[in-house]
């Protein structure tokens, strides 16, 4: 069964893609003989169109005229239309002219395999090596080096040729060939780079081979040439034979992809005649002798096939190059060598007017690189045998001078040459398209966008292109750079195959390519392979492309419009899945307390009201595990929406905070169920949070932290509570007293509502505070219990952090001093606490604080300190004894930035709840900000 003429299994592997298809396709109603329009997206009839009137094309106007001029008049449709600006990916295509009639994105693709690829590849491929440089490469390097090489050089061209093939048959490939495939896998940092460089390349590349096609002309019609004394000849003459050249490829890139196409077709089919009368001239009978251009007393021999020829010219044997008098190296061989033949990219430089470009680039570009390998070979082999070595190292254009009609070679290296300036033209304006459209470079290229023609025909980049060929032109001693050229196109290809290796390593679903010859191993070969080519061919030039891209992907991460663009980097694949192995390899079981850092769990009520408190502790986790948990109370089954779908404005809270922190969201009955969700089911594997943080319940209005410039995007989210709608205090007590149970470390903080971070990061002299000791049992000895060492072990994490490392650090310890028995203990604990710092590697300040008179308030002269329990009873604990408490510490943190202080146990019996949070107020009242802490596990080592 099909639908609209395709297969119903196209349509079960792609119903799910989100496409358009403009002008749908026209089915005949056999009730009714009207055409209709059937919607593949949603399965919709649309009623049939009014009948559009055609007229028939009577005028016989010449082609330049019709096409050039039509092409030119279509910029005025696409600059009214600015719904056809922005750039697509993956198929998806704008419509609606201004005349309501639908046009088809593929309506501008005309180009076939032969056309569209082949022929440009090919071309490309062939370009001044093909009759200018094969006697230099067999003439130094020997036959069996030369084909050495060229099986090299095609090997790493042809891992290439997979990755490219392998990502045009993932997807649908819009115009921007090599740009739009990296782009779109590497995201759009990388790809602007790449993409920038690129059209650099291919602009110096047509200035590059225009000079070559001149240099021909010049020397077979100018003063001396080979043919005729036709034309003159020096610098400003050779400009203007460029800039006409340049003119004329204009022309054709104007006038659009088909008669580019026709152009190319054309030129390949000459370069093909030109070919074929050089291999016939290999089999003339006898020999002759060739004059060298660059002395023609001295001669070469043209021997036919011989067997001593042959073997003269199987092995290296490097010279001096006569026309730039450097010593040739296997390098420089081979250098030239693979410069020529990188044109591997101009077929999917114009996907944009291919007709089905997943399944022509893979084809056009295997074949055209299997051709060119073969014709190479074949030229090599019979040059080898019939040419003497010293010809092949003195003649470079010998080609022309042995073919029974040397036109043939001259019109073979001028069409050549010609056709790759024009490739590389075209493919140069086909980027800068795409890069224009994707916004990359933002306000620089987006008057591009406004010249693109109803046909796709980029008019305004091929004119800058234009242009910029001009300007190098112009410069001229192209010659220098030409390296460099070959260098930029590498890290292209390097580029491209870094994309396909990622892709293929991350294990992604959906990188099915339809090219089944692709693996990681072809990529990783393409990959190395193209790295060392660039170094080969010239190290400098090399270090300072990649240097130049590494720039272009910092500038344009930190400043491109299209740096936050959804395209599917790659980079989230990789990162997920070595994230993913390594969570795996990640085992509770093999815990150890030296590596142990604090994995926070921050329960938020609203982000508005707590931003201090959320960078507080985002410096409080020591580069551990840090998530911001929410509750949203209520029956799910009555809730209209999933409250869930508020994650993205809280992920917009967390970069506009710029802390690290992972969000968990959960909807529950009441917050403390909700909390329960989020302490067992937070983080994953052996990452989950071991230290939870509560916000202190008091009775203070919240405050707005969002007012400041740049939250202007959060107004419509998170309102603020009203003062009656919080917590109660008997849900909040068992709250920490539900962590504790868990085994989770429990941190309570009150007082953040003034807490300014940029303030103590310019102020000196500011500490640390903390007292780690139970307040609630009175006992100054508990220096080395769980939460004591807890508390040291947070200040001291707060303390390693860069804005907090100016502040000393403190520890309080308490001592009774009415007696000298009461001093010398005191000693002793304060050498004792000395010595405990020392040996956990903590640097702090030991301050004495003598408390006799707070603990009278508690416990009378003549009672015992301590009682037997680990705390006093709640509700035995006095008021003014804990006011005590409070005076004596406010006492002490005149100059304090936080304090920390020890978290007694909540009571069993909820009877005494009132009492403890009582206490707990009293104790912490005007020590802001503060931190009462309740460890449960040892945190601390002592070991290497």
């Amino acid at each position: 069964m099909s639908i609209l003429g395709v297969p119903s299994i196209f349509l079960k592997h792609f119903w799910t893609i989100k496409i358009t298809l403009i002008p749908l396709r026209r089915t005949r109603m056999e009730s009714s003989g009207e055409t209709t329009r059937i919607s593949i997206v949603d399965g919709t009839i649309d009623p049939p169109p009014a009948p559009v009137r055609t007229t028939r094309r009577t005028e016989k106007a010449p082609l330049l005229q019709r096409k050039l001029f039509s092409s030119l008049g279509g910029l005025n449709g696409i600059i009214n239309n600015p719904e056809q600006s922005g750039y697509t990916e993956f198929g998806n295509s704008t419509s609606s002219n201004s005349g309501g009639a639908s046009t088809s994105s593929s309506s501008s693709r005309t180009l076939g395999t032969f056309a569209g690829v082949f022929c440009p590849v090919a071309l490309s491929m062939f370009s001044a090596l093909l009759f200018l440089r094969v006697g230099f490469i067999v003439g130094n390097a020997g036959l069996l080096w030369t084909l050495g090489q060229f099986v090299i050089a095609y090997s790493i061209l042809t891992f290439t040729v997979f990755s490219i093939c392998a990502i045009s048959t993932n997807g649908a490939v819009e115009g921007g060939g090599a740009y739009f495939m990296i782009s779109r896998t590497l995201g759009p940092e990388f790809g602007g780079a790449i993409g920038a460089l690129f059209i650099v390349a291919n602009i110096v590349s047509s200035a590059l081979y225009i000079t070559g096609c001149v240099e021909g002309i010049v020397d077979n019609f100018g003063p001396h040439g080979s043919v005729g004394d036709f034309i003159p000849n020096n610098q400003w003459w050779r400009f203007l034979y460029c800039s006409g050249l340049n003119c004329l490829n204009l022309v054709v890139c104007l006038i659009g992809a088909s008669l580019f196409a026709k152009t190319s077709v054309a030129i390949l089919t000459i370069v093909g005649v030109c070919l074929l009368s050089v291999f016939a001239s290999y089999f003339q009978h006898g020999d002759f002798e060739v004059e060298f251009p660059s002395n023609p007393n001295d001669t070469g021999l043209f021997t036919g096939f011989n067997g001593t020829t042959l073997d003269q010219n199987l092995h290296s044997n490097y010279t001096v190059d006569y026309t730039s008098g450097q010593q040739v190296n296997f390098a420089i061989v081979f250098g030239v060598l693979f410069s020529g033949v990188t044109g591997i990219m101009a077929g999917a430089n114009m996907s944009g007017e291919l007709k089905v470009p997943g399944k022509s680039i893979p084809k056009g570009t295997l074949s055209a690189v299997g051709f060119t390998f073969v014709v190479y070979v074949l030229l090599s082999i019979l040059t080898a045998a019939t040419c003497q070595k010293v010809l092949l190292q003195n003649d470079f254009i010998f080609m022309m001078k042995i073919n029974f009609w040397p036109y043939f070679v001259t019109v073979g290296i001028m069409t050549a040459t010609f056709s790759a300036s024009l490739s590389n033209l075209i493919g140069a304006s086909r980027v800068l398209e795409a890069v224009a459209k994707d916004d990359i470079f933002g306000s620089m290229l987006r008057s591009v966008t406004k010249g693109t023609t109803e046909s796709g025909n980029p008019v305004v980049a091929v004119l800058l292109c234009f242009f910029f060929v001009e300007m190098f032109l112009l410069i001229g001693a192209l010659n220098v750079i030409a390296q460099l050229n070959s260098v930029l196109f590498l890290l292209s290809y390097f580029a491209m195959n870094l994309a396909c290796l990622g892709l293929e390593l991350a294990s992604a679903p959906n990188f099915r390519p339809a090219f089944k010859y692709f693996s990681a191993h072809t990529a990783s070969i393409g990959l190395v392979g193209t790295l060392v080519m660039m170094f080969v061919i010239n190290a400098i030039y090399a270090s300072m492309s990649i240097i130049a891209c590494l720039v272009l992907v910092i500038l344009l991460h930190l400043f491109s419009p299209s740096k936050s663009a959804n395209w599917g980097s790659i980079s989230q694949a990789l990162i997920f899945h070595q994230v993913r192995k390594y969570l795996l390899l990640l085992d509770s079981r093999k815990d150890h307390v030296k590596f142990w850092r604090p994995h926070m769990l921050l329960l938020v009520a609203n982000p508005r009201g707590c931003s201090p408190l959320i960078n507080f502790v985002n410096d409080l986790k020591k580069s551990g595990l840090y998530v911001l948990g929410h509750v949203q109370t209520g029956d799910f089954d009555s809730m209209d929406s999933d409250p869930m779908d508020n994650y993205v404005h809280w992920l917009n809270v967390v970069d506009h905070l710029k802390v690290k922190a992972f969000i968990n969201l959960t909807v529950a009955r009441t917050v403390r169920e909700g909390m329960h969700h989020l302490v067992r089911i937070s983080g994953l594997g052996a990452m989950r949070p071991n230290t939870i943080v509560f916000g202190f319940h008091d009775e203070l209005v919240p405050v707005d932290f969002f007012v400041n410039k740049g939250s202007d995007r959060f107004k419509d989210h998170f309102p603020l509570r009203a003062p009656d709608n919080k917590l109660v205090m008997e849900e909040w007590i068992d709250m920490v007293k539900d962590v504790i149970r868990m085994n989770k470390n429990a941190v309570i903080v009150r007082g953040m509502n003034n807490f300014d971070k940029n303030l103590i990061s310019k102020t000196r002299n500011m500490f640390i505070d903390v007292w780690p000791i139970n307040f609630f049992s009175g006992d100054a000895n508990s220096l080395m219990d769980t939460t004591s060492l807890f508390l040291l072990q947070l200040a001291c994490i707060l303390n390693m952090v860069s804005s907090w490392k100016h502040l000393t650090l403190r520890v309080f310890l308490c001592f009774t001093n009415n007696t000298d028995q009461n001093r010398e203990e005191a000693a002793d604990r304060e050498a004792e606490l000395r010595r405990m710092l020392q040996i956990l590697r903590i640097k702090a300040r030991i301050v004495v604080v003598p408390w006799e008179n707070v603990l009278n308030l508690q416990v009378s002269s003549g009672e015992p300190m301590v009682d037997s329990s680990p705390q006093w009873p709640v509700n035995t604990i006095k008021k003014r004894y804990i006011e005590g408490v409070n005076g004596m510490v406010r006492e002490h943190s005149i100059s304090t930035a936080v304090t920390f202080m020890y978290l007694p146990e909540p009571p069993l019996d909820s009877r005494d709840y009132l009492d403890y949070y009582a206490r707990l107020k009293n104790m912490t009242e005007g020590v802001e900000p503060c931190l009462l802490v309740h460890g449960v596990s040892p945190v601390t080592s002592t070991s290497i």
